[in-house]
């Protein structure tokens, strides 16, 4: 791993720092939890297409650079220095996108990405279930084969973005007889069809940034099966692998929110109070080794080597960072932080979503006994 840029990615930095400090809205952009902000959002990813910034490390005729992931993290480096709005489309672009281009056929690749990228179509990620969580091999929303269409039917909850959403990723049970994480399938589906009720869930704040989606008899055609028949399992847990790995939550992400942390500190911190400056600096190199770690696993990806379960081990440091980055400034603020507003309300709005990492993409429980099995290959309890 060498970490001193090449002339080729110090022009592209330069590339992307130029036209990001050109075209990042002056002002932040409302929440795209609401549908004034959700409708902006995608207004601004579409600009970032027509930039050619929305999926750096995609093919061109897809709407990308064809850029390496050495290039994307140098770009996620210059898009959070820039303060851009957040990502709307996450779901399908860092997500569903990567999975596509491993286990997609051409035709899919075609019909999904370029629209993808330039959020004509926006994603909502449908796959927990009430009963279904972080167990995600209890589903019980099922497809039926029906000729070429599948009949879905079934409930999913906490569906992110889909109350505005165009279209959804879910797995379904296609095979009642197959064991647990056998019998699934993975189904690409438009939130427009009919028998299908969107329903949003209000969050603590009001703000609408998840749905439940109810299925009654939708028809949806065999050719939106993304991966093998009773294979959405494996489909699935490439999607979880970008998820808990670097795609979702580059450490640009968390040097930047360190770097706010740090002018928090020197503003309104009593600088005596050395456990405090201890607690920034730990989460300062925490943020660092995190950094030069996902340079490492990149490097490594580029040579061939896949991630696999070590991206469980990602998703607990920064689930668990993000969150005691926030827990510091909440500190330093003090009683301030209860004012909500001007910079504290930022501050308790990203302690509140930080409160949601050790859960969601797997909850950090689980992640743990991924690791006790598959990396330490510890014995199985009796």
């Amino acid at each position: 791993m060498d970490l001193n840029e090449t002339s080729e990615e110090s022009a592209f930095r330069a590339e992307a720092r130029a036209w990001l400090e050109a075209n990042v809205p002056a002002s932040p952009l409302p929440s795209f939890d609401t549908e004034e902000g959700f409708a902006q959002h995608r207004v601004w990813e579409k600009k970032l297409y027509e930039g050619g910034w929305s999926a750096v490390s995609w093919p061109v005729e897809y709407g990308g650079r064809n850029a390496d992931y050495i290039k994307w993290l140098i770009f996620e480096e210059e898009y959070y220095r820039a303060g851009a709005p957040g990502r709307v489309n996450q779901n399908g672009i860092f997500l569903l996108g990567p999975t596509i281009m491993e286990v997609g056929t051409e035709e899919q690749k075609a019909k999904f990405l370029p629209s993808m990228a330039s959020s004509e179509i926006v994603w909502g990620q449908a796959w927990s279930e009430p009963n279904a969580g972080s167990d995600l091999a209890g589903i019980r929303s099922k497809a039926t084969r029906d000729g070429d269409d599948w009949i879905l039917n079934g409930q999913k909850i906490w569906a992110s973005r889909a109350v505005w959403a165009d279209w959804c990723f879910g797995i379904f049970r296609t095979d009642p007889t197959a064991d647990r994480h056998r019998g699934l399938t993975f189904i690409l589906c438009p939130l427009d069809l009919p028998g299908i009720t969107v329903r949003p869930i209000a969050q603590l704040d009001g703000d609408t940034g998840f749905a439940e989606i109810f299925f009654d008899d939708v028809r949806v055609p065999v050719a939106n099966t993304l991966g093998e028949e009773n294979k959405g399992w494996n489909v699935a847990m490439a999607t979880a692998g970008f998820e808990r790995g670097v795609s979702l939550r580059s450490p640009a992400r968390f040097s930047e929110a360190v770097n706010r942390l740090i002018h928090l500190w020197r503003t309104y911190a009593d600088p005596t109070d050395t456990a405090l400056s201890d607690a920034v600096t730990d989460v300062w190199m925490q943020a660092e080794g995190y950094r030069l770690h996902t340079y490492q696993t990149v490097t490594g990806m580029l040579e061939g080597r896949p991630i696999g379960a070590e991206a469980s081990l990602n998703k607990i440091f920064w689930s668990e960072m993000d969150v005691r980055i926030h827990e510091i400034a909440l500190q330093i603020l003090g009683p301030e932080a209860e004012r909500m507003e001007g910079p504290f309300e930022r501050w308790v709005d990203g302690f509140l979503f930080s409160l949601s990492g050790p859960i969601y993409a797997g909850t950090n429980e689980i992640q743990r006994n991924i690791i006790a099995d598959r990396v330490l290959q510890l014995p199985k309890g009796m």
